[in-house]
């Protein structure tokens, strides 16, 4: 008899995303119906984790890029919000649950970052976490059967993300996705200066981003270090704020959705 499998539930959703399965698909199919890009195909992108009505906009630019045929493995990292540590934490768990089904964990895949020194199973970090989870329902609409590995970033150095990233990059079939919010809580126009800043930084792919101006900014710099070993080309595909979309604007949270190519077109 074989044994039950691990499920980490949902910990967000009726509160950054719906939690009735056909309110959220007609949630994202909308966002999604409303995003335009030329872009596809990407191998990484940074995607913002606000609540939807915040946020969503702004991820569905980035998830209308994938190509439900070619992703296979997901490979997320965002920064924790819930527990300090230190380094890189990996749920034990068989798979990750959202109100539109369960996605599998890579578990060969994890038991490869696991050789790394700086990463570890750290369940507690996964509990919470809402930087990981509100991505979920996105890929569980625009892609078919897909595994996960989950990464929630502690306080480690860019390098070591980087070295995670590298440790599973693969091909095509290999998608890489960092969850990033930009900066919080100043003056519309004072954070739309802060913002735009921070996005000429990372398009130019400036590893020095700081979490004032990101949230993730570690797993941020972290992709963009990797990315001296396989160069990338970045698109921003949008940016906005609370402000525009569902707050007021006398404190703002920044948001972008930036897609990344491999040059030589191995994405």
């Amino acid at each position: 008899m074989s044994a039950a499998l691990s499920i980490r539930p949902p910990a967000v959703a009726g509160q950054f995303y719906p939690a009735d399965r056909a309110e959220l698909e007609i949630l994202i199919r909308h966002v999604l119906g409303q995003a335009e890009t030329d872009v596809r195909d990407p191998k990484a992108l940074i995607v913002p984790h606000a609540g939807y009505i915040y946020s969503g906009a702004t991820a569905a630019h980035a998830y209308a890029t994938l190509d439900r045929n070619k992703v296979r493995r997901v490979l997320l990292f965002g920064p924790a919000h819930r527990v300090p540590f230190y380094g890189l934490a990996l749920p034990d768990a068989d798979a990750f649950a959202t109100p539109l089904g369960e996605v599998p964990l890579d578990q060969p895949s994890m038991q490869k970052l696991m050789s790394l020194p700086h990463i570890a199973r750290f369940p507690a970090a996964h509990v919470l976490e809402h930087s990981l989870e509100v991505q979920l329902p996105f890929l569980q609409m625009v892609l078919d059967d897909f595994t996960l590995v989950p990464v929630c970033v502690g306080s480690a150095d860019a390098a070591d993300v980087a070295t995670a990233m590298l440790e599973l990059w693969g091909s095509h079939e290999t998608l890489i996705v960092v969850s990033s919010d930009l900066s919080h809580f100043h003056p519309y126009e004072i954070a739309r200066n802060i913002d735009q800043q921070s996005i000429g930084r990372i398009l130019a792919g400036d590893v020095s981003l700081s979490h004032e101006q990101a949230c993730g900014a570690t797993p941020v710099n972290g992709l963009l270090e990797a990315g001296r070993a396989h160069p990338l080309q970045p698109y921003l595909l949008d940016y906005r704020n609370s402000g525009d979309t569902a707050g007021d604007r006398l404190s703002v949270v920044g948001y972008t959705s930036i897609a990344f190519r491999e040059r030589g077109g191995n994405a």
